[in-house]
């Protein structure tokens, strides 16, 4: 245990006296109290912190009046007359070396969970003697308070921690410390089973037998005191790490005797002595064994001020003495700080997901999430829910108001967002999808689980079938959750949280199909009836025009091209409303989606689009007049396109370039050639199939359509072609393979356009200049001809 110098001894009387108040010193131990206390009073001492007695008793006495045990021992040197028994040597049934390489390398991947899982192991022997005195009122005759206290010595190396708990005999230490993955919990459960009290509520942790192991993670060595109600000597448990064999002897040293319970001292391996600091395990206990449901103290230094007299410099006091000799003379003092050592609650919290959800309030809930997740802001939606059958857990959820600096990074699930314990012990927070998928990683919680081992790792995680039933429930509540925040009276909680995490649920249509009725209702989208705010698809439909049979969207670059392409007219004119897909993820979202609500999602850019209102008649006529022309277009356009079709999607533009059905649109062959990294060989295939339409309402077209039967090898009906396919490309949303090629093709049709066009009307305009003049002369001739 912790040595200390004489001069803290009053402070560890006064933090024994707190845990055992029979072991109280006579005497003031409170700093600033009363020192000068008799010479002949007997000083008691906490049996826990192990510090030798000075008590000049004869007997060992056990006090009884209060509810508490007391223990007077005699002197020092009586007890080293007494003959210690010789310690008995086991040997273990299982080789220590092969466990060792299990644990460090199998069971566990970080070494700091060595006290997690022996404050377990103490929460457990105190569960288990809670219980038992329910049917044996005796074993609380020793009335000490149930809790776990950890003290560290940071100058020797060691950590001592102890609990009051049920403690064992002596068989119990071989049988359950000298078996290797013996668990002394999963006997007592199972003679549980076997008992007609089946049915009683436990909260024992660890039932895998190899936790207490785990203190040789760092410790060289390991000694085990333990008390067991049920017999009246105290036992001793030593093992070293490596070793084939361990020892165990009666505790003879009256300074040692505890009144029950078990004391573990760990002896730190050199490289791991960093553990012994108070700070350090304070920290450990917070992160890991916060919601056990036993009160942890940790052996802390503390301070008080207080005012001391200080000696004054004679010369200064002969000074003063000089002006004002008659003046009081006033001392002088000075604040100090006052150091102790002394026990602290660490582990105040109470675990609220254990709580009736009836009866924590909104407010408690908050605290909780700004606490236990270091936010600011309050959550936007909360659930606190319980699953029991097949498999249990508890849980609360919380959805954020903003990501983490403004935009999180979806692709990075690992968030820590999600903390995961078994019966109230810290696991771990570093997942990578097994408990939430990625596109929901924002979702903020705390799941709590009986079912699984509490040295899980990373392999048990993913393969367990326990944890893919919690994760299918724990993605339901999220859905119900978000859904909430949608049909709340307050559009402005969804606004927010559509800003920060859209793209989420975007990125679960493309990972989630099985969840695709659960993510459509909650997408919002831009349309071109609704620009300024954001519609859903349920209100989609609820507009869509009786004869209406398809979803219409368009995906582009940007809100203005979206509202300017080509493709939109005829659908403008029929009042059919159109998503506009502008974030680069919109598209592949709402392709993966394929359907909603029995309406397919169409897109109004590819080939055979269907508005619902054919004339088989009228199109048989147009075939029959502008065929020639398809076929005369299409020789020259050669391999541009697949093939040239009359068209019934435009009503003011001349023609368009369209994406052929399975292959990319515009939009997503722009987004695909920029992430190819200069190789455009993959691109070929998909964008080879396009389609060149023709609205045979337009004068071009209908200038072509003569030109293809009066003189298709003209060179300037030929070039006209070539531009207006160039067109096309570039309004359609596609990026022409030869844009300089394209400009010199314009430039040269406007210079036929305009040649001497202004140069004509400029030598119009001299022209008549002229004859003003000439005829202004004719009049003031004869004028000045009159006047002479």
């Amino acid at each position: 245990m912790h040595s200390l110098s004489r001069r803290s001894v009053s402070r560890i009387l006064r933090s024994g006296a707190a845990r055992y108040p029979a072991l109280a010193p006579t005497a003031s131990t409170v700093p600033g109290g009363d020192s000068n206390a008799s010479a002949s009073t007997s000083r008691r001492y906490s049996a826990l912190t192990g510090r030798k007695s000075t008590i000049s008793e004869s007997v060992l006495n056990w006090n009884k009046r209060n509810g508490f045990a007391a223990i007077r021992f005699e002197s020092a040197a009586a007890t080293a007359n007494a003959s210690s028994p010789p310690a008995e040597k086991f040997e273990y049934q299982a080789e220590v070396s092969r466990l060792m390489d299990l644990i460090v390398n199998s069971l566990y991947s970080n070494k700091e969970v060595f006290l997690r899982e022996l404050i377990s192991n103490a929460s457990d022997a105190l569960d288990k003697l809670r219980f038992l005195s329910v049917t044996e009122a005796g074993l609380l005759k020793d009335a000490v308070d149930l809790d776990i206290r950890i003290q560290t010595d940071s100058e020797n190396g060691t950590i001592s921690i102890t609990d009051t708990g049920i403690g064992m005999t002596r068989q119990e230490l071989v049988d359950c410390l000298g078996t290797i993955a013996q668990s002394g919990t999963a006997k007592f459960l199972k003679a549980l089973k076997d008992s007609k009290d089946a049915g009683a509520d436990n909260n024992l942790i660890g039932q895998f037998g190899v936790g207490f192991y785990s203190a040789f993670l760092v410790s060289d060595k390991v000694v085990v005191s333990t008390k067991s109600p049920k017999s009246d000597k105290q036992y001793v448990w030593e093992g070293e790490a490596n070793a084939s064999s361990y020892t165990i002897r009666e505790e003879t040293d009256p300074d040692k005797l505890i009144p029950r319970g078990t004391c573990l001292t760990l002896h730190l391996k050199r490289d791991d002595k960093g553990f012994a600091h108070p700070e350090r395990i304070q920290k450990l206990v917070k992160n890991y064994s916060q919601f056990v449901s036993f009160p942890i103290y940790t052996w802390q230094e503390k301070g008080f001020t207080k005012e001391v007299e200080v000696d004054e410099d004679p010369s200064e006091a002969k000074k003063e003495g000089e002006e004002d000799t008659k003046a009081e003379k006033k001392k002088k003092t000075k604040t100090v700080v006052e150091r102790y050592w002394d026990w602290e609650l660490t582990n105040e919290t109470k675990p609220i997901w254990l709580r009736n959800p009836k009866e924590v309030t909104t407010e408690e809930y908050n605290e909780f999430y700004k606490n236990t997740f270091n936010e600011y802001l309050e959550p936007l939606a909360s659930s606190h829910f319980t699953t029991e059958g097949e498999v249990e857990f508890r849980s609360v959820l919380f959805v954020p108001a903003v990501s983490p600096m403004g935009k999180e990074d979806i692709a990075n699930p690992k968030t820590k967002n999600i903390r995961l314990y078994v019966k109230r012990v810290f696991i771990s927070d570093d997942f990578d999808g097994e408990l939430f998928p990625r596109y929901l990683s924002f979702v903020k919680g705390v799941v709590d689980s009986h079912d699984l081992p509490l040295n899980v790792s990373r392999e048990i995680l993913q393969e367990s079938r326990i944890v893919r039933i919690m994760k299918k429930r724990l993605v339901r509540k999220a859905f119900d959750m978000i859904l909430g925040i949608s049909m709340s009276e307050n559009k402005g909680d969804y606004d927010k949280f559509w800003e920060n995490f859209g793209k989420h649920l975007k990125l679960g249509c493309l990972e989630d199909h099985p969840n695709h009725k659960r993510i459509a209702p909650l997408l919002r989208f831009v349309s071109s009836q609704s620009e300024e705010e954001l519609i859903s698809l349920d209100e989609y439909i609820e507009n869509m025009k009786p004869e209406q049979k398809d979803i219409y969207y368009i995906a582009a670059d940007s809100l203005t091209s979206a509202k300017n392409t080509p493709f939109l007219e005829r659908l403008l004119e029929k009042d059919y409303e159109v998503l506009f897909l502008i974030d680069p993820i919109d598209e592949v979202a709402v392709t993966n989606l394929k359907s909603y609500k029995e309406k397919n999602f169409v897109d109004i850019s590819k080939e055979d689009l269907d508005l619902g209102d054919k004339n088989e008649e009228k199109e048989k006529e147009m075939k029959q007049e502008f065929g020639q022309t398809c076929e005369w277009i299409k020789k020259r356009l050669g391999d541009k396109v697949a093939s040239v079709q009359i068209s019934n999607r435009l009503s003011t533009s001349p023609c368009v370039l369209v994406s052929g059905k399975f292959g990319w649109s515009a939009n997503m062959e722009r987004l695909m050639k920029a992430q190819t990294v200069g190789d455009t060989s993959s691109l070929e295939f998909m964008r080879g199939r396009r389609v060149f339409e023709i609205n045979p309402e337009h004068p071009i077209i209908k200038n072509l359509n003569a030109a293809s039967s009066s003189c298709p090898d003209d060179p300037e009906a030929l070039r006209a072609i070539d531009l207006l396919y160039d067109t096309a490309l570039i309004s359609s949303g596609f990026t022409p393979d030869n844009p300089s090629q394209l400009g010199g093709k314009i430039y040269e049709m406007m210079g036929s356009a305009l040649s001497d066009k202004w140069g004509a009307i400029t030598a119009s305009q001299s022209a008549g200049s002229g004859r003003a003049e000439t005829l202004e002369a004719e009049v003031v001739e004869p004028v000045q001809a009159g006047g002479q």
